[in-house]
């Protein structure tokens, strides 16, 4: 596989293990692989990725709305997904063998093991759809996810928890999730004036923190293994025993459902995370948590909005506000996207070091 353009440096000895070498070795592996996949495809790939994630919270939101408990809901949208991909595992070889990747990698310590955690946070999110979407409606539960996957975003791409190490805070990507931010205050302005609880809105915004970390974690271990499937599967595992705990708990205080819905399509969301959260796993790498998180933005507000306005669970209309911030958001996305390099005019003025390149200096994420 061919690296980009500039000076020699040595490869790395396994690609997929995903072991953060240095900030410099993770920084550069971010750049040397996404040659297989043109930017505008992964970013394609990241805002239909985001439909899934807004078609999941109406399915679940409804599930929950249905059952009156929106635990059950929660274990039961994991629970299956996980029986989805526990067949998948069992039939693909390429997926065991990913898994045994996997396993080999913790127990030599290339990943440390709360890399496998982010299932947690995925269960957080599938929760909050059921405590929270029904009531809010999907267009401003989106907007308060979306809040928080930007700032998560930023902060952890600053810091290199991605698979792609660090992505240093350009003018481009800083003014991308500015306005993203100022998308959501428009979109969100006329609805929380219409007393809407504050602490139902922060359930979906830290449940957006939650995201963007996971899908950091889920990228490691995509890395680590080779395997989408790995990554995926390990999520759904860790996000159901979490879940059915909870569920348990919650039983045992407020009793069971007293029946369950007959329409399947309120069972699909398990099947539905299964494709958004191994696509992220395969794209985060790519473009990065924050773009992800922005990608991910453009297409939970157009799906979400689709859905409030042709088929919606609230009484509460959707405003002007939340349609115009959904396009500020999109043009967000494409901000954030341009890859920022300085002018060139500025490397001529550093003084050369001995053996340094010219393109060293000007080469930008």
């Amino acid at each position: 596989m061919s690296t980009s353009s500039g000076p020699p440096r040595p490869a790395p000895a396994v690609p997929s293990h995903g072991a953060p070498g240095g900030p410099e070795h993770a920084h550069h592996h971010a750049h040397a692989e996404p040659s297989r996949m043109p930017m505008w495809v992964a970013i394609a790939l990241t805002i239909v990725s985001g439909g899934f994630v807004a078609l999941q919270s109406r399915v679940n939101g409804e599930l929950s709305r249905e059952l009156d408990d929106f635990a059950v809901a929660a274990a039961i949208s994991f629970g299956s997904g996980l029986v989805i991909l526990s067949l998948l595992a069992v039939l693909w070889p390429a997926g065991r063998r990913g898994l045994a990747r996997l396993r080999t990698a913790v127990r030599a310590r290339r990943l440390a093991w709360w890399m496998l955690l982010g299932g947690v946070a995925g269960a957080w999110f599938v929760a909050t759809q059921g405590l929270a979407a029904g009531v809010l409606g999907v267009a401003l539960f989106t907007v308060a996810i979306v809040a928080g996957q930007t700032l998560g975003g930023v902060v952890f791409d600053a810091i290199g928890l991605g698979p792609g190490g660090r992505r240093p805070l350009s003018p481009t990507r800083i003014a991308g999730a500015v306005l993203a931010l100022v998308a959501i205050g428009w979109a969100v302005s006329a609805q929380v004036a219409e007393a809407v609880p504050l602490w139902l809105m922060l359930l979906p915004f830290s449940a957006g923190v939650g995201a963007s970390w996971q899908q950091a974690m889920n990228g490691r271990v995509r890395t680590a293994s080779a395997s989408a499937l790995a990554a995926t599967f390990t999520n759904f595992l860790v996000g159901t025993i979490v879940l059915v705990v909870v569920m348990l708990v919650h039983a045992a205080s407020v009793g069971w459902p007293n029946s369950f819905p007959t329409a399947p399509w309120l069972y699909a969301g398990g099947a539905i995370g299964c494709v958004f959260i191994a696509a992220q796993a395969v794209l985060v790498r790519r473009v990065g948590v924050l773009v992800l998180a922005l990608g991910l933005v453009a297409g939970q507000l157009a799906v979400a909005l689709a859905l409030d306005l042709l088929l919606p669970t609230s009484a509460r209309p959707v405003g002007f506000a939340t349609v115009g911030g959904t396009v500020l958001a999109l043009v967000a996305v494409a901000l954030a996207s341009i890859r920022w390099r300085p002018a060139r005019h500025l490397a001529a003025e550093v003084p050369a070091m001995p053996g340094a390149q010219p393109g060293d200096v000007s080469r930008a994420p």
